[in-house]
């Protein structure tokens, strides 16, 4: 299963906290190791509840380590510069559900420790379970929500309180978020609809939302370089946001 799982990704463990590593999913780009003064932007992938555990195999199951699994190619042409960028993928696996925000920011210290990441350029994206890390991280304290250039979350479930109430500090660090959802899954409909509205009460213009026929399902379809709306793929959009501090 190990072999199953390194197709085209390599098998680390990260560091999630004091004295606690976690097994994760690697892709760097094919020229990382000749271009040794580049840096590159870092895409952190979060996955579903039911692709927790201790078999990094489950990953490949969906989203983007099942894309990269079968031999898709991120490498994105930015449409605002239109420069070339080849993503460092990261994508760890939780114990269960997902990570917690502490974890994700031990996650991202350890990986720009150990890899030229372009921290003007880091992305959180994860679906479901994941999707909704991906919105906590964002709505858990500035120092974390400011590490992010944008965010892309698909049927997220709902926040805590706690978090919920804190999308002030997604507006103030002016962190765009691409939202998707389903008709066929009211829940999770509703759900980003509430994260858009507690961003827009504070600042408009950073939310974007697409809706599509189908239930809770159809990750892998969302992630593929070839779905674009309005043009653009997730890759595009997320390249075209930089942080500026």
């Amino acid at each position: 299963m190990a072999a199953y799982a390194q197709r085209n990704m390599e098998r680390i463990e990260v560091n999630v906290g004091p004295k606690e590593n976690r097994g994760a999913l690697l892709q760097l780009p094919k020229d990382y190791t000749a271009n040794t003064k580049q840096r590159y932007p870092l895409i952190l992938f979060l996955h579903g509840k039911s692709k927790a555990g201790n078999d990094l195999s489950k990953l490949t199951l969906d989203g983007i380590p099942y894309l990269l699994h079968h031999g898709a190619n991120l490498n994105t042409v930015n449409p605002a510069d239109g420069k070339l960028y080849k993503f460092i993928v990261l994508m760890p696996q939780a114990v269960s559900w997902g990570l917690k925000p502490a974890q994700v920011d031990a996650v991202l210290n350890d990986a720009i420790r150990r890899y030229r990441i372009d921290t003007t350029r880091i992305y959180i994206t994860g679906y479901s379970a994941g999707g909704s890390i991906a919105v906590t991280a964002l709505t858990e304290n500035k120092a974390l929500t400011r590490r992010f250039a944008a965010a892309v979350s698909l049927s997220p479930v709902l926040l805590d309180d706690k978090n919920m109430a804190q999308f002030k500090l997604v507006a103030d660090a002016n962190v765009p978020c691409w939202y998707f959802a389903g008709e066929q899954e009211p829940y999770f409909l509703r759900t980003v609809r509430r994260f858009i509205d507690s961003t827009n009460k504070y600042k408009e213009g950073l939310t974007k939302l697409t809706i599509g026929q189908h239930g809770h399902c159809c990750f892998k379809d969302i992630y593929a370089p070839s779905y674009k709306v309005e043009g653009l793929n997730i890759y595009e959009w997320m390249l075209q946001h930089k942080r500026k501090d």
